[in-house]
């Protein structure tokens, strides 16, 4: 530690800390704008200037390292007068367009030009005008507000890992641009926005449309993927018009994918607000009552090993927990939360759960993925491998990868081979990547889904657990066996037991006429026209899309933004939800809609409330009822079930096809539609 003092503050930062560093810890507020705590440092923008004992003039802050001893002065005459002369000069090609601009009520240089700006102008000639710059669907470019603080560069090449902006010229005629004019290829593009610190790069699907001490903020999850990105909402009346992420430097840093930021405009869309029956053949709208009273009929003589239940990707902890009940009471054991298939040995929370954690990344020294693409499965996760690839220099975190020989993860990786088969020469030391996991003080593996949905997903499984038990993954210090799921319900449904019971069919098992009555939570993500035709479908949803199509009862739910619940992420982590906006029309939130079906069927449900049902939750699984979520390792090395299907030699297959196209909500969001026809199909028709 370093010992230095700030405008009279005596403080210590950490060696090799930069005087702004330090100013911040002592309390003072630097103003900045090139200069982003999680990216290099650049000193463009000269607004961080500081005087230092024994300084002939002015510092930037930002670059200037601390020396033990050092004074530093923050709000001199000298300093005031040299940010206000950077203002100035900042201000003169700057368009006076606030009133029209998006960023206006967030907009650092409005901020700090109430506290640095001028009343009045001594430049009089023609300001400068740039060509606005085509980055893709998502991103707005005013490129005559950009000041060249060269932000938007360093987060494309150093987190999202695209190189794909750069600034050309030089002096006042620098412009910020992309080499080649097309969209942006990276899934965390629409963070540009967020680190922008002028209306230069704005959202476009947002624009024009609210200002921001308009807007409404309520805390809340992200459901597209099963990372938990920790998000805020906001919403002006009924609506929410915007999705910002939250800080959490343990999940997400700050940065959140572009599939749960801009899939905002699909929620309003081809929404179910009514219950609907379907009479000769056809949908009718219908009451509660009579709904309720349709499925009480139907479920009358049915027996409980011919009622089955799935659970969609997106479902809530609470509204699985009433399912389960319901079909429980009424003797079903053929419920499941995993529509893909996917097969884990859930006898141990650490089987099927990412144990080093997110942040833990940061502490391995090497990398396995089998069967998974992070880039499309989890964008915000990928972003941290690369942060740690990074970090350790070239060689220094070796990347090796199973299945997926065409992907791009932004970082280099050495594609082992294309089958599960490696895992056997990895095991017995005769591949070379196996030399590299043993040496290593921290190795781990990510296991996808690629090899999770297989037939063979469990023997996939335990030859991994073997192989991180083998290079030292797993010991009291450190747990290297990860599992990266793609739904964001999933966990939480395994930790709730949404499984099939003693003789319960799976989702398999209650297609092709497995069951005669069918309860759909969300579930569209499986072939839904595999259900037998004289099979009755209760679809209970937000969205008519799959599921909705092939229903026979239709009961109207919320989506995640119109109802409290509980989420669990791929590393186990339980996270709250909060209602942002109210549900349309006759549409309720999933729980409620169960408990009130079951008080019809005379099969009472046993709690009134949420806090009841909470508590319902956490007798079922412990897990619900811890406060924080932390990081540990393991003495017990038994290895998962293996199942009964040995590895096959069959390559890895990806499970993502199409990145903005993977649940109901995307498939409504015109957005999402948009970058789909622009990222997807000209990749598709390429490699026809």
């Amino acid at each position: 530690m370093v010992k230095v003092t700030v405008d009279g503050i005596p403080v210590e930062v950490a060696a090799g800390s930069s005087a702004l560093q330090a100013c911040e810890a002592a309390g003072k507020e630097i103003p900045r704008f090139c200069y982003h705590e999680r990216l290099s440092v650049a000193g463009n923008c000269r607004m961080c200037m500081v005087e230092v004992s024994g300084g002939r003039k002015p510092v930037a802050s930002c670059g200037f390292p601390i020396n033990e001893g050092m004074q530093i002065f923050t709000d001199t005459e000298v300093v005031r007068r040299a940010r206000r002369a950077v203002m100035e000069f900042l201000l003169i090609n700057h368009p006076l367009d606030c009133p029209i601009c998006d960023q206006g009520g967030e907009c650092d240089l409005q901020d700090q030009a109430f506290g640095y700006g001028a009343d009045h102008t001594r430049y009089h000639e023609n300001k400068r005008a740039v060509t606005d710059k085509y980055l893709g669907p998502l991103v707005k470019t005013v490129m005559t507000r950009c000041i060249q603080c060269t932000r938007c560069i360093r987060f494309s090449t150093e987190i999202a890992g695209v190189p794909e902006l750069g600034g050309i010229s030089r002096g006042e005629n620098l412009e910020i641009t992309n080499y080649v004019e097309k969209a942006l290829t990276s899934e965390l593009s629409g963070n540009l926005i967020d680190i922008c610190p002028v209306g230069a790069l704005t959202s476009q699907p947002y624009a024009f449309t609210a200002r921001s001490w308009e807007l409404k903020r309520t805390d809340s999850i992200d459901v597209c993927d099963a990372v938990g990105t920790n998000i805020v909402m906001q919403a002006r009346g009924a609506a929410v018009l915007r999705i910002v992420p939250r800080i959490n430097d343990e999940v997400n840093e700050e940065w959140l994918a572009d599939k749960g930021r801009f899939v905002v405009d699909g929620f309003r869309r081809r929404r179910l607000d009514r219950p609907w029956v379907r009479v000769d053949g056809r949908l009718q709208p219908a009451s509660w009552q009579d709904a309720f009273a349709t499925i009480a009929t139907r479920l009358k003589d049915v027996p409980g090993q011919r009622i089955g239940a799935i659970a969609g990707d997106m479902c809530d902890a609470e509204s699985m927990m009433a399912l389960k009940d319901l079909m429980e009471t009424l003797g079903s054991p053929n419920i499941d939360c995993r529509q893909d298939g996917a097969k884990y040995d859930t006898s141990r929370r650490d089987f099927y759960t990412f144990n080093t954690g997110i942040a833990g990344i940061e502490d391995a020294d090497a990398l396995l993925i089998v069967g998974s693409i992070p880039r499309q499965e989890a964008p915000v996760l990928n972003a941290r491998i690369r942060k740690r690839y990074l970090a350790a220099g070239r060689g220094g975190f070796p990347i090796g990868m199973i299945g997926a020989p065409n992907a791009d993860p932004t970082y280099a990786v050495d594609v082992l081979g294309q089958g599960p088969d490696v895992l056997a020469a990895l095991a017995d030391g005769t591949h070379p990547f196996a030399d590299v996991l043993a040496g290593a003080k921290k190795p781990m593996i990510i296991v996808g889904h690629g090899a999770l949905t297989r037939p063979d997903g469990q023997a996939i499984a335990r030859a991994c657990w073997d192989l991180a038990a083998k290079v030292g993954a797993i010991s009291p210090d450190w747990h290297g066996f990860n599992v990266l799921h793609t739904a964001a319900s999933r966990v939480a449904g395994l930790d709730l037991g949404f499984l099939p019971g003693p003789q319960g069919r799976d989702v398999t098992g209650m297609l092709d006429g497995g069951v005669d009555v069918l309860w759909l939570l969300g579930a569209d993500e499986f072939p839904t026209d595999r259900i037998g035709p004289e099979t009755f479908v209760v679809y209970q949803g937000h969205h008519g899309d799959a599921g909705a199509a092939r229903a026979d009862v239709i009961l109207p739910g919320t989506l995640y933004a119109e109802k409290p619940g509980t989420y669990t992420n791929t590393e186990g982590r339980v996270q709250e939800a909060f209602r942002a906006v109210m549900p349309p029309g006759d549409a309720r939130e999933d729980w409620r809609i169960l408990r009130a079906f079951s008080e019809v069927a005379g099969r009472k449900l046993p709690y009134d409330t949420l806090e009841a049902l909470r508590a319902r939750m956490v007798q079922a699984s412990p897990v619900f009822g811890h406060a924080a979520w932390s990081r540990h390792g393991t003495s017990d090395t038994t290895a998962p079930d293996a199942g009964t299907v040995p590895v096959s030699d069959a390559p890895l297959r990806p499970v993502i096809s199409d990145y903005y196209l993977t649940h109901a909500v995307c498939r409504a969001s015109p957005t999402m539609e948009t970058c789909s026809g622009i990222y997807v199909h000209p990749a598709i028709e390429a490699a026809e």
